[in-house]
This record gives structure tokens, C-alpha cells and sequence, in this order.
């Protein structure tokens, strides 16, 4: 009954604000916009379109309203009124009452909030669908002031989320029993996950830990600030940290008027986002420009800075390296390769032609390689990817979904700073010098010594451990077998010294297969 009522609701909305004609002109035919004349009829539409479908998204929740800020990215797929307006829901959704963010935050320190800042700043700087920002000055323990973010957690989201996700669930249920690709698509896997990282996003202290772990990752980079947690302030509905000074990257005019390169501004974006995906597993997954600054400062000048890290993706080290072996073959052409690991991986059914796969990959792809972005839209890109992959009953992978809606950010953002960037070229070197890694002799030394300490229990036990199994197996049988490796245990030491020269010699062929490979590449 509860889904029957939200359902309801929803619809009761999509018809108050006038989306169903929307709809309905969106289309090209003439007898669908007199269709969207008739069902208007007495209904008071007089709002423009934009704001008409942001407030709506508004009225619906936090799952809608991540829905408009992913889209809001699109330019390229989007009228430009409706972009605009779209892009109000990064961080200006309407704010809720600040005597309840005050109480809020009163409530979690169990301390009235002029005794744990200095200065409170009633007015929040920013408003999003989980939470609000505002500024203050933090009172430490020797009465020193340190300017800060507060970020306090909306109320009540927890109901609205579970309702819009019990309604996701159970249409997710009649896609997969309904629809012919209901099992290829696996519509429950893909609600499971967003149900995990939207769980996620309600417990403040979980993202202070991600941020706290980008901003250990991101160390040495040079290329991103992110904020320091402040933990004695930390706590699941408000957390505190430090507070960033920088232009919203969505202000390009005024980052070029500062003298911002915005073309290596946006190959740094993509560097950064390489970097957490294939070098760490551990990725900001909710890159769109209302958490997203740069710096001005003389001392950082021309860096990201992040913000909101409620939504993080992580990758496996099997997942990490298919999809570099799959970027890798796509950056080089090698369509074959591509569909070879989609056969290998399991992704399609083993008995499909490689041949077949590879002409489809190749007719999608090839159209777009060496053109700048603003001639390349992703969104398209995968659209056709994703009817070739109907054909050849590709596989939905639910845990890749995150890094997918990553990637449209990553992409949509990219378009705005510089049109003329060169996905593939930028991306290309820095997965090539990655593969190399993988398979190169620091990788053997990195895993060998974080396996030392075993290795180092494990090896003075190894004789020892031996001797007694083969002096088991020699007294309960009278094999010959057995008695004539009991006799070669003895010389155990010989056989862990050829063992350790063994290894040197395979790291020295890793050093010469590492430099027979860099010549290829380069």
C-alpha cells in the first residue's frame, strides 16, 4: 500500500507541473503536441519548462533530485533553459529551517552551538538533497578559531529514500519477470546498489572517513585539495571540516579571467579521475560542478577542490584490471581484443563470434576517434553501445554502474572547460604507464613485500613441516616413493637457495619483458 500511495504521488506531481506535455513536445510529430494540448487543458502551465521540472524533481526527493544534477551535466543532450535550470539542484535546493540545523547540531554534541563555535553562520552556503552547508569559526581546546564548514544532514530523508526505493524494487521485479532482457539487465542487482551507496550517504561519519581516505590517496598528486575532518566534531547527522576558498568550476568566465588554463584545468579532471579509478579502486562518484571548486590561492593555484564525498565507488583489483585491458585495447583500435575480454570475462554468452562482436564494436566506436569532444557526445556513445550489447545479450554489470555515471560527469564537465579536449589522447598514456606497472617488476617486489612478514613466519617452519608429513606417510606405508622423498628433505637448503636465485632471475626477465614492452608502446 505504501508503494500503490508514493506511486500515486508521483504521478500526481509529474501532472501538476505540467511534465506529461512536456513530454509530449519534446517530440517532433504535430498530432503529439496537439495530444499535449488537450491534456494541459485547464491546468495553469504558465512556468517555463526548466523550472517547471526542477521544482518537480524538487517536490519528489533526493533520489529525483540526483537524477536532475546527473542530467544537468548534459548540455549536450539537454536545451540549454533546461540545463540552466537543472543545475540549481547541485546546490541550491531550498534549505530547510536553520533553528532545525542549530538543533540538529546541539542535539549531536550535546553542547550548545555558541560554545562549540566562535561564529555560526545562520544563512547555509549551499543546499543539496541530503544535506545543507554553512560556514563558522571553530573554538579548539586552546581557544584558537579555525574557519569551517558545517555540514548538517536534511531531516527525514530516511523515509522518503526507503519509499522511492521499496517503489524502485518492485518495478525492478516486473522489468525482470516482464521483459525479454529482464535477466540481461538485472534490474534488482542495479536498485541493490544504489539502495547501498544512498544508505551510504545518509551516515555523515561514513563520508568523512571517504574523504579522509581520498585525501591520504590523493597526496603527492598536486592536482586536488580536499578538506580536513575535524573528528572530534564528527558525527553521523553534522560533521565538521575545514573550510576551502575557490570559484565553482562552473564559473568559467570568471576562472578565465583569473587566469585559469581551463584546457590543462580539464586534462587534470581526467587525470584525477584515472588515477582514483585504476590506481586506487576508490573514487569520487559524485563529480558534478556543485562540488567541485578551484583554487585561486598563489600557493595552489589552478587545483580541484573537492567537496561532498557521500558517494563513493570502489573497484576490485579484477575489475580494475578488465577495465584497463579494456580502455587500453580501445584507445589502440584493437576492436578484437575488446570483444575477446568481453568473452573471457564472461560478459557474453561463450558461444558468441568474435568477429561479429568486433565489426559492432568497431562500427559504434570508430566514427568518434580523433575528433575534440564537443563533436563526441558519450551519452550517444553508449546508447548504441548499449543496443549492440541487446544483440549480442551483453551482461548489465550492477557494480560498474557508479563508475558509468561517473564517467557521464566526468565527460559533461569536461565539455564545458574546454570543448576541444581529446578524450582518447589524454586518457591513452596514462592507462599505457599503468598496464606497464601491473606487469612490471616494481609490481612483483610491492606484493612480495607486502608478503614478507608470511613469507618470513612461513620459511624457517617449511623443513621442519616437511619432515614430519613425509615421516608420517613413511610410517604408515611402505612405498618407496615416500622413503626417497623423506631422503631428499635433506636437502631442503639447497632447494630454498635455487627458489630465492630462481626469483632473481625472473625479476631480471620482468626488467627486460618491461623494456621490450615500453619500446613497443612508445
Amino acid at each position: 500500500m505504501t508503494r500503490i500511495l508514493r506511486g500515486i504521488y508521483i504521478v500526481w506531481i509529474i501532472l501538476r507541473y505540467g511534465l506529461d506535455e512536456l513530454v509530449l513536445n519534446s517530440f517532433r510529430q504535430p498530432w503529439l503536441h496537439g495530444v499535449a494540448r488537450v491534456i494541459s487543458f485547464g491546468r495553469r502551465l504558465d512556468a517555463p519548462r526548466g523550472q517547471r521540472l526542477r521544482e518537480a524533481l524538487e517536490q519528489l526527493g533526493p533520489i529525483f533530485v540526483k537524477f536532475g544534477q546527473v542530467m544537468s551535466t548534459r548540455r549536450d543532450l539537454l536545451p540549454a533553459d533546461i540545463a540552466d535550470e537543472l543545475a540549481r539542484l547541485q546546490d541550491r535546493v531550498p534549505p530547510f529551517d536553520s533553528a532545525i540545523a542549530i538543533a540538529t547540531i546541539e542535539r549531536a554534541f550535546r553542547r550548545p552551538v555558541d560554545s562549540v563555535f566562535a561564529s555560526f553562520e545562520r544563512e547555509p552556503v549551499a543546499s543539496a538533497s541530503i544535506a545543507q552547508v554553512h560556514f563558522a569559526t571553530l573554538l579548539d581546546k586552546h581557544g584558537a578559531t579555525r574557519e569551517v564548514a558545517v555540514k548538517v544532514l536534511r531531516p527525514g530523508m530516511l523515509p522518503v529514500i526507503e519509499k522511492d526505493l521499496g517503489l524502485m524494487r518492485m518495478m525492478a521485479g516486473w522489468v525482470e519477470n516482464l521483459s525479454a532482457d529482464g535477466k540481461r539487465l538485472k534490474p534488482r542487482e542495479v536498485v541493490a546498489e544504489f539502495d547501498k551507496y544512498l544508505h551510504d550517504e545518509l551516515d555523515l561519519v561514513r563520508e568523512a572517513a571517504n574523504a579522509a581516505q581520498l585525501r591520504r590517496n590523493m597526496t603527492g598528486l598536486d592536482l586536488v585539495l580536499i578538506p580536513e575532518m575535524h573528528w572530534d566534531f564528527c558525527h553521523p547527522e553534522v560533521i565538521v571540516m575545514e573550510r576551502m576558498h575557490g570559484v565553482p568550476i562552473s564559473q568559467t568566465e570568471r576562472l578565465r579571467q583569473a587566469g585559469v588554463d581551463l584546457g590543462k584545468l580539464a586534462r587534470d579532471g581526467v587525470t584525477i579521475f584515472f588515477t582514483q579509478v585504476f590506481r586506487d579502486g576508490f573514487f569520487h562518484a559524485d563529480m558534478h560542478p556543485g562540488n567541485i571548486q578551484v583554487s585561486l590561492d598563489p600557493a595552489t593555484f589552478g587545483r580541484y577542490i573537492s567537496l561532498d564525498f557521500g558517494i563513493i565507488g570502489t573497484l576490485t583489483e579484477h575489475d580494475k584490471e578488465y577495465l584497463a585491458q579494456n580502455f587500453t585495447a580501445f584507445f589502440r583500435r584493437d576492436y578484437k581484443r575488446v570483444a575477446q575480454l568481453h568473452i573471457e570475462s564472461g560478459w557474453v554468452p561463450p558461444e558468441t563470434r568474435v568477429d561479429e562482436l568486433e565489426a559492432a564494436v568497431r562500427t559504434v566506436c570508430e566514427p568518434y576517434f580523433d575528433r575534440p569532444l564537443k563533436e563526441i557526445s558519450l551519452g550517444m556513445v553508449l546508447m548504441r553501445l548499449f543496443q549492440t550489447s541487446r544483440r549480442f545479450h551483453v551482461e548489465i554489470q550492477p557494480q560498474l554502474v557508479l563508475l558509468q555515471k561517473t564517467l557521464l560527469n566526468i565527460e559533461g564537465l569536461g565539455r564545458q572547460l574546454d570543448p576541444e579536449l581529446d578524450l582518447w589522447h589524454t586518457a591513452k598514456p596514462f592507462l599505457e604507464r599503468w598496464m606497464i606497472e601491473q606487469i612490471g617488476p616494481q609490481k612483483l617486489l610491492d606484493e612480495l613485500r607486502d608478503q614478507a612478514p608470511r613469507y618470513a613466519k612461513l620459511l624457517p617452519d617449511l623443513p621442519r613441516l616437511l619432515h614430519d608429513f613425509l615421516q608420517r606417510g613413511a610410517a604408515g606405508s611402505d612405498d618407496r616413493h615416500v622413503k626417497e622423498l623423506l631422503a631428499e628433505q635433506k636437502r631442503t637448503n639447497r632447494l630454498l637457495q635455487a627458489i630465492i636465485y630462481g626469483g632473481l632471475g625472473f625479476a631480471l626477465g620482468l626488467v627486460v619483458m618491461q623494456l621490450v614492452v615500453r619500446v613497443r608502446l612508445f
